[in-house]
């Protein structure tokens, strides 16, 4: 098969690798595509801890295709059903999956692109947030996960305050059922119109989802007192400094809504594969950058530059 090789920062090339074949209780499965995700960005940038080359088709975590192979033991699946499933080597033809790790994807879905692991991490952090009809819920970073979030909350009631660096990413988050929208540019501008929309309460729950220090510090100011921070941003560039004083005097909840469950994250896709087949949530408008494989190295530049109009990535096959 072929498979993406990530040799070193900055390096990658197709190379072929032998098939792999399913071990007991596990299936191959025929790869449809597979999301880039903000997680890959290390191992392309480099970090000092990463052993270069990379297994062939790491670190793709976000496929889907078709089921063409079962190990020894396997009896809930077939060859043929088609599938979102939770692996590490998802950047090739073809990558192998425990067979609890799959999640079928119904007629409705059928000919979507459907990157699992991102759609079910929106609903992990949804439903960590625990937003209720009425509430006042700002979304701070309206990237792929951050626009999925504002029509969560928007389709549960609530209020919804958009917050995010692009023009593109605001008009987005109107569309996806955000009553106000604020472009993130200045600190203190920000927090004042946020108060003026809340009566100078602030916000019932704040969801960063950009993953850098100033967002942090963005959301925290504009949580209300007994409010909920959900950190939902990949922080994945060093140590944070947070505002202790702050979060004990306004008695917040802070919610780390990172999952490392591999039963939580297949909990996330179903629900997705749910709220999407049903036509409450549709991410296609997300999906701005589709690449072929032998591409994988222009995807993940625009993982990283994220050009005009950029939401999603997405490798097809």
């Amino acid at each position: 098969m072929s498979a993406a090789v990530l040799g070193g920062p900055s390096l990658a090339r197709i190379e072929k690798a032998p098939l792999p074949e399913p071990a007991p209780e596990s299936v191959r499965v025929r790869l449809e595509g597979c999301g880039i995700c903000g997680s890959n960005l290390p191992s392309w940038e480099g970090r000092p801890w990463f052993n270069y080359p990379l297994a062939p088709g790491e670190p793709g975590h976000e496929g889907w295709g078709v089921i063409d192979a079962l190990g020894a033991g396997v009896t809930e699946w077939k060859p043929g059903d088609r599938v979102a499933f939770i692996s590490y080597r998802a950047f090739a033809e073809f990558d192998v999956a425990h067979a609890q790790s799959l999640v079928l994807l119904p007629e409705q879905l059928a000919g979507k692109p459907f990157p699992g692991e991102a759609l079910g991490c929106a609903m992990n952090v949804f439903r960590r947030a625990e937003i209720r009809a009425g509430q006042t819920v700002a979304v701070v970073g309206i990237g792929f996960l951050g626009a999925l979030l504002v029509r969560l909350a928007a389709l549960a009631g609530a209020r919804v305050i958009g917050i995010g660096r692009r023009p593109f990413a605001l008009e987005i988050a109107e569309q996806y059922g955000a009553g106000h929208v604020i472009p993130m540019v200045d600190h203190r501008q920000i927090i004042e119109q946020v108060k003026k929309l809340t009566d100078g309460r602030g916000c019932d729950c704040v969801i960063e989802a950009v993953g850098s220090q100033w967002p942090l510090d963005l959301a925290t100011e504009l949580t209300c007192e007994r409010g909920r921070l959900v950190i939902a941003g990949y922080h994945q560039d060093g140590p944070r400094n947070v505002n202790m004083q702050l979060w004990n005097w306004r008695g917040l909840d802070v919610i780390n809504a990172h999952e490392r469950d591999p039963k939580v994250y297949i909990d996330g896709i179903r629900a997705a594969v749910q709220e999407i087949a049903a036509g409450r949530l549709d991410p296609t408008p997300l999906y701005t950058h589709t690449f072929r494989l032998d591409q994988i190295s222009e995807g993940l530049n625009c993982l990283k530059e994220r050009p005009r109009k950029f939401m999603k990535a997405l490798i097809t096959l």
